[in-house]
């Protein structure tokens, strides 16, 4: 074996270094800070410790009519101010009636006085100037705190939205208002309190029961391997149990639908035909009608007609897809007597921690290049004609400039986070690279996996005499192989792939964001587009898949063996179709069996049907989250297991179509099969191998 594609082996290398400067530049000029505390109108964050604001963790809005909705509240920037408090108001109270009464009542002031700008303590202020300024709230409401953030209490009382349960509100400035004023603010807030409220019932159900879901994965990985195991002796039996159920039942709807047919003959309007009574709505009255269950029947005696042929015809190739999954069988359970740690011990480990690895640091970059920006403030002015509203500032110098005297009341207030550098200007475009450079890791990282199972399988199926001449360690060996010389190959089919995957993902986007705005030919367009994409993908990993078995196999460059594969398929396209085939019904038969019968064994356990186990099951709110996490974690298993049993049976069949085109059974070219593939071939008594 030698180096294969070099170029891109050396280019990934570079690629990798670069998207290690990436989030080193990232973290230099990220702070998830951000994205973690609320920001005041000052730019400082909410309950960050070692600063004035450490024990106030919530934001506080003066004026919450201002802000449209929620979504405003917490992505964009409410144009009223904000602060950072310890807790949210608990009652009504304006700042009008507070001024009126601070005299004879200071605790009312003294309760108040902590949602106004920190510093301010004169309550002799005029309140026209108080309000200009915003130094105070024209009122507080009954909140409560959501994503640290304070929203009205709302609660629904025989029907009604009430606040404190409270219909009305003084709203500071002379007006008595509805509670419903508030609805606008606070859109669909009662919705995501619920299902905050039901989040936390689930998360309670995970603690305490997720060592019994644990348990459940546990067996359903035994299953797994039980039933791959299980496949040596069963998978004849399967299919064809299958194959004649599916005749049986095809057979049954053809003398129903005769049975049907007869049964009218006679009755009156039977006879019409479908042309006759034209397009109808109930769908019952063609059922009435002779000639629709003639057409039922016509049709599926087709069915079975072609079923049958097939059969007839595909027999030979149907036993040898049979027989590819018992020797699949075989060849796994000989890596298990190899003590290599179950058949999943590079592809569970290190592709696993590989893959991890990748999307954390990709998730770390993209928190660290969102928070990049530097804090924006703007003109906030009272006042709509102001000619300076929405203008960038500096909070530093904003009180020495004359805005203040052409706009009464105007604040220089935190907006957001950006920056007008160049590297804020290009922050898209390293977003973009960090989700590139991501999926092309992870592709690899799953190339990688393929390549080290394939040259494993491979190594078993060359071998003269089996196992005597399999590796020590085959796994591992196919693994620094597919590391040390073919690095560039995995790299070179796992970016061509990359890049198909992020124009998915670009094309995802824009239809979610000209959704609403799109005519009629944008619509089919796109559509189309991500379409033939999708298929393209689908397309690519199929030809990936095959050109990284024959890297292991031969040791190729990825265009030599990715086409060298494609023609081997091509040249035995009716046994790839009949093997793939064979091997989805039995692998999702599989997947079936495994997550259905751990999910009936968890139905009975949470329910507290098994009377050994009754006074073991913990008390839940809702017993479909543990049953559903271990019924879909149990398919998840299931999957991962058969992922590697396919590859295998893959590996095995292109080895077994190289093995009948290079070699002819003769004593100087003798095949590597199996003696049971042999025998279905019908070829003569295999040849002896040399030693």
């Amino acid at each position: 074996r030698r180096c294969t594609d070099i170029i891109c082996c050396v280019i990934f290398i570079v690629v990798i270094l670069g998207y290690i400067a990436l989030g080193v530049v990232a973290w230099v000029h990220g702070d998830p800070r951000k994205v973690i505390y609320p920001t005041d109108s000052y730019g400082q964050f909410c309950g960050q410790r070692d600063t004035l604001n450490e024990n106030k963790t919530i934001l506080f809005y003066f004026n919450i009519l201002k802000c449209a909705s929620p979504a405003v509240l917490i992505n964009l920037q409410c144009p009223t101010t904000q602060l950072c408090v310890s807790k949210c108001p608990d009652r009504f109270a304006t700042y009008i009636d507070v001024q009126a009464s601070y005299r004879y009542r200071p605790d009312q002031w003294n309760y108040f006085r902590q949602f106004c700008k920190p510093g301010f303590n004169n309550p002799r202020k005029s309140v026209a100037q108080v309000l200009r300024d915003e130094d105070c709230p024209s009122m507080i409401v009954p909140s409560r705190p959501f994503l640290k953030r304070c929203f009205p209490d709302f609660s629904t009382k025989n029907g009604v939205l009430t606040v404190a349960n409270q219909t009305t509100f003084k709203d500071g400035r002379g007006k008595t208002r509805n509670v419903t004023d508030l609805r606008e603010a606070a859109n669909g807030i009662n919705n995501v309190l619920d299902a905050r409220s039901v989040g936390m019932k689930i998360f309670e159900d995970y603690a305490i029961s997720w060592y019994w879901i644990l348990i459940g994965l546990f067996i359903a990985m035994m299953l797994s391997l039980l039933f791959l195991v299980l496949l040596r002796f069963t998978a004849g039996v399967l299919f064809w149990i299958f194959i004649f159920g599916v005749i049986g039942i095809i057979g049954y709807g053809i003398w129903h639908c005769y049975w049907e047919y007869d049964h009218l003959k006679g009755i009156p309007g039977s006879d019409l035909t479908v042309y006759d009574i034209g397009f109808q709505t109930d769908f019952k009255v063609y059922l009435q009608l002779r000639q629709t269950w003639l057409a039922f029947m016509i049709i599926l005696c087709g069915v079975e007609v072609i079923i049958i042929l097939m059969l007839i015809f595909l027999r030979n190739r149907i036993r040898i897809a049979i027989a590819l999954l018992k020797e699949g069988s075989r060849y796994v359970c000989l890596i298990l007597e190899l003590h290599l740690a179950l058949p999943r011990a590079e592809d569970w480990v290190v592709t696993f921690l590989l893959i991890a690895i990748c999307i954390s640091y990709w998730a770390v970059t993209a928190v660290f290049l969102a928070t990049s920006g530097e804090p924006v403030y703007k003109v906030m002015a009272n006042q709509t004609l102001c000619k300076y509203a929405n203008l960038t500032c500096d909070p530093e110098t904003f009180n020495t400039t004359n805005v203040t005297k052409l706009c009464p009341g105007a604040q220089c207030t935190f907006a957001f986070y950006g920056g007008e550098s160049l590297y804020h200007k290009y922050i898209f475009i390293f977003q973009l690279a960090n989700a590139f450079v991501f999926l092309w890791l992870v592709n690899f990282a799953i190339a990688l996996g393929q390549c080290t199972l394939a040259g494993a399988f491979a190594s078993y199926y060359w071998a003269y005499r089996k196992p005597a001449d399999i590796p020590l360690w085959p796994l591992f060996s196919s693994f620094g192989r597919a590391i040390r010389y073919h690095t560039g190959s995995l790299a070179f089919g796992a970016l061509i792939l990359a890049i198909v995957q992020l124009i998915r993902v670009i094309l995802e986007y824009l239809d979610h964001k000209l959704k609403g705005t799109q005519n009629s030919f944008t619509k089919f367009l796109l559509c189309c587009l991500k379409c033939c994409f999708w298929c393209l993908e689908k397309f690519l990993k199929f030809i990936n898949r095959n050109a990284y078995i024959m890297i292991a196999i031969y040791g190729k460059n990825f265009c030599t063996s990715a086409k060298e594969a494609f023609f081997l398929l091509m040249r035995n396209v009716v046994r790839v179709a009949v093997l793939d085939k064979v091997t989805d019904f039995l692998l999702f038969l599989g997947k079936i069996l495994v997550a259905g019968g751990v999910g009936v064994l968890a139905f009975f356990f949470f329910t507290k049907r098994i009377p050994v186990f009754a006074q073991e099951v913990p008390m839940l709110n809702y017993y479909w989250v543990p049953l559903l996490t271990v019924i879909i974690g149990s398919y998840l298993v299931a999957h991962g297991f058969f992922s590697v049993y396919a590859m295998c049976v893959d590996t095995l069949f292109l080895c077994f179509c190289e093995d009948l085109e290079r070699n002819d059974g003769s004593t100087a070219k003798p095949y590597f099969m199996s003696a049971s593939l042999h025998r279905i071939l019908g070829k003569k008594k295999l040849s002896p191998k040399k030693a």
